[in-house]
């Protein structure tokens, strides 16, 4: 029988001597978190709270719970953090003892608000706590070493914000690092009492490095083999060459600005490789602004390097909270999705940012895993305006104190370097990786822009459509879209075609293959759609109509005319039109305001000085509306800087994470994944749901999915 007097976890049904004791636990925890966090010099601070983490649960009433004899388990988190709050610290360390308190605290609940309110840390140390069995001390060291972490470089912004922000973002890596810890040892010890193993090996990319690029290389080698030599084949190549002999360039942030069609996407993997290869990284992360072509991406990746590297993790239908423990999930996908361990992920946006803002434990279980990244964000100037600022001092964090490398991959590059961008990027002409960007953009010019002199009705729209064979129309909305296409039936037009986020991935996919095919033949092609055509989706039209709008948007519908170049840029017309019918919406009718303006100092729209002048001009006029989160949801009027919710000063850290986690959202649409179990592959697809939520029903179900609008449930009465 075991002598272990205090357990961290109990078994139903077996002897004491199965259960897990608490001092294993700490210890394991304490050392699974201190490893995870050294990449970034935390390791002595996450070790503390794992040593701490569990240390409510000394109270013999824990205990008490524990053995079944107690209905209720007392709060087992706090003690910790009480602990660490109640120690003399030297003024340098204080802060990191404050934070591994935020992390102790919410490591089964999530980080909290500093606050006074209930669920607060403040209210949590002051309340009342069961007293500890004394034996803890016996079991925890006494851990009276700095946990300041090594090496970390504040921000030289006189900004308090920012470098309070700095340690924000610390407490969160520290959080990721200890409840990571936690789920893994408490997931191992139930499984080995089911004598199960659990499958979390993924191979580490350093180790596999050289066979991806061999892979790589082989790919590009084939692609190259089967091209016709053109000069668009030719200048695809020079980038691909110039961009991967920038990769021994120090980690840091990077630019890669190539007009569409000159081959981003495989030059920033090539990049990614190179660079992870020559600096000892140790995962790519490949980051999509929209759900609709993250498969797509994936499916390339999956090619080039092998379906068993590549991770695809987006939010068409997101797995449910569970605070349950690791001992409930099911699936290598499923875990991978929590952790991100896998050596290459493609993920959205969305999943990326939201989850550097969370504040729940199963969001945050994959942050630490961009320490020591390369992290490309694809479209990067798709990042929203309200979430813009925290968004661009986060990701400037991690390349600043956390390894990572981060690649901001566009044709139309965003102007966010400081000073220009309050608290932006510190960027050169040497972190440039395309060749001569602007040289490229003449090379690659394939369209000519014209705007049409009166606002198009939708019927003269139709007659202009109904004059080519092939043509693609992009309007602002998912109505004016479906109105389009019944005005273009109704006329009698061959060849047409629907495409909005109304119908599901699957459908989408469907659809864009037959385009494809048709385009293909040289049938009548007509393709009615909104944005989601614009980023990323390999189609070639020799006539694009594109609702006034953005200058990146513009430029990326641009994108999808003679994207070979098989005509001469004269004949690749790209047609900006006032819609008769159909008022912007308020936000891109701004951004066509911006785009006017340009337009009137620059003879040349797509040139990089238009670009830059056109997004230092939606800047100023969004101004502090580039830093600002909805307080309650969609229906709320209430807003509040993400950067105002971090505040550290003598008095100490008041830090707001609880409300920026429940609060900071890329998107404020109010939508839900809904599935309509029309077809049979639907169907099949939900009922993998029910079976359990393991990576490939999600998503086989995500493909079925569509979105619409909901409510919230409200309380009857």
């Amino acid at each position: 029988m075991s002598s272990c007097r205090h357990f961290a976890h109990s078994a139903e049904g077996l002897d004491r001597d199965r259960w897990q004791g608490l001092a294993d636990h700490l210890r394991a925890v304490a050392g699974l978190a201190a490893e995870r966090a050294a990449v970034f010099g935390g390791g002595s601070l996450a070790e503390l709270t794992g040593w701490l983490h569990d240390l409510g649960k000394y109270a013999p009433a824990f205990q008490a719970y524990i053995a079944g004899t107690r209905a209720k388990g007392p709060d087992h988190a706090t003690a910790g953090a009480r602990e660490i709050i109640g120690r003399s610290w030297s003024p340098a360390d204080r802060w990191a003892a404050e934070l591994a308190a935020f992390c102790i605290a919410g490591h089964h609940t999530g980080l909290p608000d500093r606050g006074s309110g209930g669920a607060s840390l403040d209210a949590r140390l002051t309340g009342e706590l069961h007293a500890l069995d004394p034996a803890w001390r016996q079991d925890v060291p006494p851990l009276d070493g700095s946990p300041s972490p090594r090496g970390f470089e504040a921000h030289e912004s006189k900004d308090s914000r920012v470098r309070a922000f700095q340690l924000a973002l610390l407490g969160r890596m520290v959080f990721s690092c200890l409840v990571d810890a936690d789920y893994r040892d408490t997931e191992a010890f139930y499984a080995g009492l089911e004598g199960r193993t659990v499958d979390r090996t993924w191979p580490r990319l350093p180790e596999i490095v050289d066979a991806l690029l061999a892979r790589f290389d082989a790919h590009m080698a084939a692609l190259a083999a089967g091209a016709d030599d053109t000069p668009l084949d030719r200048l695809r190549a020079e980038i691909l060459a110039h961009v991967r002999a920038k990769a021994a360039l120090a980690p840091g942030v990077f630019t890669l600005t190539v007009p569409t069609g000159g081959g981003k996407t495989l030059a920033s993997l090539g990049f990614a490789l190179d660079h992870a290869r020559r600096h000892g990284l140790r995962r790519i992360v490949y980051a999509i602004p929209f759900t609709s072509i993250v498969d797509q991406t994936a499916d390339v990746f999956r090619r080039v390097l092998g379906d068993e590297i590549v991770l695809e993790h987006h939010s068409a239908i997101d797995a449910a909270d569970d605070e349950t423990g690791a001992a409930s999930v099911q699936g290598k996908m499923r875990r991978a999705m929590e952790d991100w361990a896998a050596p290459v992920v493609v993920t959205t946006n969305v999943q990326l940012l939201e989850s550097l803002f969370a504040a729940k434990p199963s969001r945050c279980r994959k942050i630490a895993s961009l320490a020591g990244a390369v992290i490309v964000l694809d479209e990067a100037q798709a990042i929203p305006l309200h979430v813009l600022r925290p968004s661009v001092v986060a990701l400037d964090e991690l390349a600043r104190n956390y390894g990572a490398t981060i690649v901001l991959c566009t044709a139309t590059r965003p102007a966010l370097a400081a000073p220009r961008f309050e608290h932006g990027f510190r960027l050169t002409d040497e972190r440039e990786l395309a060749p001569e960007p602007d040289r490229l953009r003449r090379a690659l010019r394939r369209t000519t822009l014209r705007r049409a002199t009166e606002p198009l009705a939708d019927h003269d729209l139709v007659a202009e459509l109904a004059g080519v064979e092939r043509g693609l129309v992009i309007v602002n909305s998912r109505r004016h879209a479906l109105d389009l296409y019944r005005a273009a039936k109704t006329a009698g037009l061959d060849g047409l075609v629907h495409l909005t986020t109304r119908q599901t991935a699957a459908d989408r996919r469907r659809i864009l293959a037959d385009v494809r095919a048709t385009l293909a033949a040289r049938r009548p092609c007509r393709v009615v759609a909104t944005s989601l055509i614009e980023a990323g989706v390999d189609i070639d039209f020799p006539r694009v109509w594109r609702a006034e709008a953005g200058l990146d948007q513009i430029l990326q519908a641009a994108g999808r005319c003679n994207r070979e170049g098989r005509s001469p840029a004269e004949d690749g017309i790209v047609t900006v039109f006032a819609p008769a019918e159909a008022k912007p919406p308020r936000e891109i009718a701004a951004f066509a305001a911006a785009m006017a303006r340009t337009a009137a100092k620059h003879p040349d729209p797509t040139s990089l000085a238009a670009i830059d002048h056109y997004f230092r001009e939606v800047y100023w006029q969004t101004g502090d509306g580039l830093d600002r989160m909805r307080i309650g949801g969609e229906a709320s009027s209430e807003t509040r800087a993400v950067l105002d919710c971090f505040k550290a000063d003598r008095l100490g850290l008041d830090f707001a994470y609880r409300t920026v986690g429940d609060n900071f959202r890329l998107i404020e649409s109010g939508m839900a994944p809904v599935i309509v179990a029309v077809a049979e592959e639907a169907r099949t697809a939900l009922d993998g749901l029910r079976g359990g939520w393991l990576g490939p029903a999600r998503r086989r179900a995500g493909c079925r999915a569509t979105s619409c609008r909901c409510r919230r449930p409200t309380a009857p009465g």
